[in-house]
């Protein structure tokens, strides 16, 4: 087996799993519930799930969306989630090669828990951002894809940036204009993608938050200047696609070089 397949393989097969383990941390982070070493179990008679259960996507599909012993539905968002990480670890293996594609995978499937639980909380805890931030720092140096102190760098510039941007809009507005969580969000972002990166980041995440805003009142629900947004959610999106897609400050910088 080359080192190629096996790491397409060791990915592919680990997606249905994370996929389950994000589905269960998105909700019961959010409640205060236990997600480390609790047991899973039925939300309608609270029995413990076997290992049928627990078959990411395959499970769901055998059961066909019901508890085995009280036919409660299954939410429907733990089959979503788990093919999300499934497509996130196709798009790794089919964008990257070797040790990489792993990597992107981790990257993608952290970003995908933090994207979810913002979207639904309002809510970046530390829990997630940070340890992505940690992940970024290891995974770019032991690829070799940057030096030591360059994700160091790129999460400082990351932090500070969203952290001066709350501070001037709470100075002129007199309120918050972001959540606490999205300058640590962005810091950890950094520690991938560097701080050429950045800015590529901001402006895919602002282009998916102007989608948003946009296509609200084509769906009929109503939006206001008010209305807090996932910017999280935004800049997880952003942080995909610039990690898969050269930042678009590249040229730029290889032009000035």
């Amino acid at each position: 087996m080359t080192p190629d397949l096996l790491w397409t393989t060791a990915t592919l097969l680990a997606a249905p799993c994370v996929g389950s383990f994000v589905g269960l941390l998105t909700l019961r982070l959010p409640a205060g519930r236990p997600w480390i070493v609790a047991r899973s179990a039925c939300d309608g008679c609270r029995r413990e799930l076997g290992v049928l259960d627990l078959a990411p996507i395959v499970g769901f599909a055998l059961l066909q969306g019901r508890c085995r012993t009280c036919r409660a539905p299954i939410p429907r968002r733990y089959p979503l989630i788990e093919i999300g990480c499934l497509l996130i670890a196709v798009w790794s293996v089919a964008a990257q090669s070797g040790p990489e594609i792993p990597a992107t995978a981790v990257f993608g499937w952290g970003l995908l828990a933090i994207a979810i639980v913002d979207a639904e909380n309002l809510w970046l805890p530390d829990v997630l951002t940070l340890p992505l931030g940690l992940a970024g720092w290891l995974a770019t140096v032991a690829l070799g894809l940057a030096a030591p102190l360059e994700p160091l760098i790129g999460a400082a510039v990351g932090y500070g940036f969203l952290t001066a941007v709350a501070w001037i809009y709470k100075t002129v507005r007199g309120r918050e204009g972001l959540g606490g969580g999205d300058p640590f969000l962005l810091g950890a972002i950094g520690a991938w993608v560097g701080w050429a990166g950045l800015p590529s980041v901001l402006l895919w995440a602002c282009g998916a938050g102007l989608a948003v805003a946009v296509l609200q009142p084509l769906l009929g629900r109503r939006a206001s200047m008010t209305q807090a947004l996932p910017f999280g959610t935004f800049l997880a999106i952003g942080a995909w696609l610039t990690w898969l897609i050269d930042p678009i400050s590249t040229p730029l910088l290889d032009r000035t070089s």
